[in-house]
């Protein structure tokens, strides 16, 4: 392949890993024509780029957008994904490629790199049990709002159970008046 390709092959790949804050190396050797049409069609649905490179351009294109850490995962015939610009991209990928590879076994998720971290092939199960950004918020905001719904419930107990008494001792009046 000539200088010439190879540099229009490294600007098209540097365009695409613009905004990407993640990447995941997936490796799908292995895995037939129709069988990738598919899976990269659901991928493409989900906002999940999948792209097939020579892992020489792909090395250089890493260090030129940032991402050299994942220039350690490409071994062998592989291809990076790529989602939605969010800094827990690589979680969402993780968790739909490790979902994927339940249908095709073929599939194999070889490592990601998120916020700087690279996560080797022993490491991506983990990865993809990562809450995302707005699992982490929720369980937070359910963590602080606990105590204060406790609380209320421990003051409400009592005070509901007066106002039952009281209610009774009422509709008792009301009827021996009656």
């Amino acid at each position: 392949m000539s200088k010439p390709m190879k540099a229009m092959m490294r600007r098209e790949l540097v365009r695409r890993l613009g905004g990407a804050e993640s990447v995941v190396v997936v490796g799908l050797a292995g895995v037939d024509g129709v069988t990738t049409n598919r899976l990269r069609g659901d991928l493409r649905a989900k906002d999940i780029r999948v792209t097939v490179v020579r892992n020489a351009i792909a090395k250089q294109a890493l260090k030129e957008v940032g991402l050299a850490g994942a220039c350690d995962l490409l071994a062998g015939p592989c291809a990076l994904a790529t989602g939605p610009e969010r800094s827990d991209a690589a979680v969402l990928i993780v968790r739909e490629l490790l979902g994927q590879a339940k249908d095709v076994p073929a599939l194999v998720v070889r490592g990601a790199l998120m916020e700087g971290e690279a996560f080797g092939p022993d490491r991506i199960k983990a990865l993809g049990n990562y809450p995302t950004r707005e699992e982490a918020l929720s369980n937070l905001v359910a963590q602080v709002l606990s105590p204060a719904g406790k609380l209320v419930s421990s003051a409400r107990g009592p005070g509901g159970r007066l106002a039952g008494i009281v209610k009774a001792i009422q509709d008792r009046a009301e009827g021996s008046t009656n």
